[in-house]
Formats: C-alpha cells, structure tokens, sequence
C-alpha cells in the first residue's frame, strides 16, 4: 500500500534545485579525472572562451597548435561533459550584414569620458575549475566605480549565463538615458535574446574589436583580481559551494572591502556613497 504520492526524478530534482543530469551523476559517479585529463580540458576552456563557436573540429585543429595530440572522439566527449557543444551549435539570429552570422557593435568606451556611475556598463565570462568540472562566471561591472553589479556562476556557457547576470544588474541598477554596454564579440553577448534586453531598456551596445582584450581591461584586471584573492586560494566542493563562496567574495568582499588605487584606496561601494547626491540618485532602490 503506498502512504504517499510518488515523485519522479524530474520533479524532485526540480524540488531539490539542481539537475536531472546532476541527479544520475550522481546515482552511478564517474572515476575522478586524472591530471592529464584535468589539464587538457584546462585547454579547451581556454580555447571556448577565446573562439566560442568552435566545435570539435576547430578545437582540435587549435589544441594541435598549443601542443595537444587527442583523439576527435575523446575530445567530443570531454567538450560534452562541460557543455561546450551547445554552445557551438547554438543558433543565433543573422543580421543585415550576410558576411556575418552575428551582430557586430561598434568599439564605444575610448570615445567616452565616462565622469559618473551608471554611463559605462562592463561585462565578461571567465571559467573556473572546481574538482572535477569546470563552471562558468559572467559579470557586469561599472566601469567608473569598478563595484560588481551583476553576476551568475553555472555549469553552462549559454546565453542563459549572461542573460542572468543582465537581470541582475537591470534589478540593482537604473538606467539613465545613454548608458553603454560594453563587452566582447562572444555569442552570449551577441544573441537576439541578450541584445533585445539591453535595446528594451534604452541601453546601447558596444563591443570590442576583433582579438583586442585590452578594449575590455578593466574586466580582465577584475577577473585577475578574483582568480589571485579568491579562486586560487579556495577548494570548491561542487557548484553550490563555488556560488556560495564565490557570491560573498563579489558582494561582501570585492564591493564593500578591498581598497582599490583607482578610487583613491577605496573600495567601489565606499566610493560610491562619496559621490555627489545626484549620482546616488541614479542607482536603483
């Protein structure tokens, strides 16, 4: 006699807050990668995040000219594993440009004399490798106050990545009139999805040029800054734990602690509540 209502495997995972796929991992657990293994897939997230649409033939072809020798099935079931197939099959809408299967935004921040909060959005994607698997960060920084906005940590590099971080940002933040967006050429930032969001808010897009990190530098001096004081020092257990940790470092630590010389050694929220009265005025309640 059954003393209850039964649960399927979806439906509990969906109680439970993770995934189905998660859920069967971890009922028949896969053997711990070796070093090697670890170090190869180092190298394709590195690839991924530099070339995102490559599928396994590209990546191949670019893991042979960093040094790598592997076998296309094997590195198809690796990119498989950390969900880097998807992303290079994913559909994006094509714009009027037919030479180009993705929208293309012109390079805006050195023409701007960003004097206040709230003018220059900046975003990026980093990966981070927990034990056995490698997640993903998207931010959005302000660029005048360097304080973090927005962010989301997952398993996946897709477009629901950094469309997450946006929601946040969007949450914790009004949106005066001429605010810019800026980030690389990469899918996520590039998708019908994640450009409407911005259009629909008044936001205007704007991207770096081709194979020019230095376009985005204060991203990648934060994602130096995370990886030195925060990943490099800590052992995640899995996801949840990274979010965790990883959310305290960004709002308890990175925004309301550690100096930075640009603000005259202050931390970004610090040195925003110096602003003049007007500039608060801008940030969302």
């Amino acid at each position: 006699m059954k003393t209850g209502t039964e649960l399927s495997a979806a439906r509990m995972c969906t109680l439970a807050g993770f995934s189905r796929a998660g859920y069967y991992r971890g009922q028949n657990p896969a053997p711990k990668p070796s070093q090697q293994d670890l170090k190869l897939r180092d190298a394709i997230h590195r690839i991924a995040l530099e070339w995102p649409a490559y599928g396994s033939r590209r990546m191949r072809k670019e893991l042979g000219r960093r040094g790598w020798k592997v076998n296309r099935k094997r590195l198809q079931r690796l990119m498989r594993q950390d969900n880097l197939l998807c992303v290079a099959k994913r559909k994006f809408v094509v714009t009027t440009d037919s030479g180009h299967p993705l929208p293309v935004y012109p390079n805006l921040p050195p023409a701007m004399s960003v004097s206040g909060i709230n003018q220059l959005w900046i975003a990026d994607i980093t990966y981070i490798r927990l034990e056995e698997e490698f997640v993903y960060l998207a931010v959005i920084l302000d660029a005048y106050s360097r304080r973090v906005i927005g962010w989301s940590l997952d398993q996946t590099m897709a477009e629901s990545l950094t469309l997450a971080a946006l929601r946040m940002a969007l949450k914790q933040r009004a949106v005066p009139p001429g605010l810019v967006h800026h980030s690389d050429r990469g899918v996520q930032y590039a998708a019908g999805a994640y450009t409407q969001l911005l259009k629909d808010h008044g936001i205007t897009i704007s991207m770096s040029r081709r194979g020019n990190p230095w376009d985005n530098a204060a991203c990648e001096s934060f994602m130096k800054t995370l990886k030195y004081e925060e990943v490099h020092r800590t052992e995640y257990r899995n996801l949840a734990d990274a979010r965790a940790r990883i959310g305290q470092f960004l709002e308890s630590v990175y925004n309301d602690r550690r100096l930075h010389s640009s603000l005259d050694y202050r931390s970004p929220s610090e040195f925003e509540r110096s602003l003049p009265p007007d500039q608060g005025e801008k940030e969302a309640a």
